[in-house]
């Protein structure tokens, strides 16, 4: 199934902090025409808006607890059910571990919908590492320690990096190399997708 066949484009993309899968996953949505649906973005519009959801998310948070993936799963169902991701979305921050893979896979299913494509910007450790540090220090942020930025990465490592060996096993994952500019991680994705038929704008 792809883009261009169906006029739709359902995607993930997956990498690690410093990855730059944010602004990547921005770029990709627009060409696509489909929103990029960030799980902080949903948690802070369900708490903003002062949606039951968004309390339950809100108690949670304000207990230093993390939102546990029943919650995270309902969230991310109440966006795609949205009219603006009926013809797709790319989903950013979600799922993180085995629990939500099988609760996306579950509601797609249930809709008669599949994924297209999870991208995967493959970024080396100390990279990701030396972009994060650079941030921190242009924003300021000296909570952001070295010891701080490892322990991120790895929780990604432990958590999230092995639902991609879920999406291998059924040829979902199309590996970018992330290290470059800008400009030449994003051609790098629009040709490893355009590999698979899943070309931005095909006529439906």
């Amino acid at each position: 199934m792809t883009a261009s066949a169906t006029g739709s484009a359902r995607f993930l993309i997956v990498g690690p902090q410093g990855s730059g899968k944010g602004t990547q996953g921005v770029l990709v949505a627009e060409a696509f025409g489909v929103p990029q649906v960030a799980t902080g973005d949903i948690f802070r519009a369900n708490v903003a808006g002062g949606t039951e959801l968004g309390k339950r998310v809100q108690a949670i948070i304000e207990a230093g607890d993390l939102v546990p993936d029943a919650l995270t799963s309902e969230l991310v169902r109440d966006r795609l059910e949205q009219a603006d991701a009926a013809q797709g979305f790319l989903l950013d921050g979600y799922p993180r571990n085995r629990g939500q893979v099988d609760d996306l896979a579950a509601f797609l299913t249930a809709r008669g919908e599949a994924l297209d494509a999870v991208i995967e910007l493959d970024v080396p450790r100390r990279e990701s590492i030396a972009r994060l540090h650079d941030r921190a220090v242009q924003q300021g942020r000296t909570d952001d320690t070295e010891e701080v930025i490892a322990n991120r990465l790895a929780i990604y490592e432990r958590e999230t990096a092995p639902i991609l060996d879920v999406y291998r096993e059924h040829g979902l994952v199309v590996k970018i190399d992330g290290v470059g500019t800008l400009d030449e991680v994003t051609q790098r994705i629009f040709e490893g997708l355009a590999t698979r038929g899943l070309v931005a704008g095909a006529a439906a």
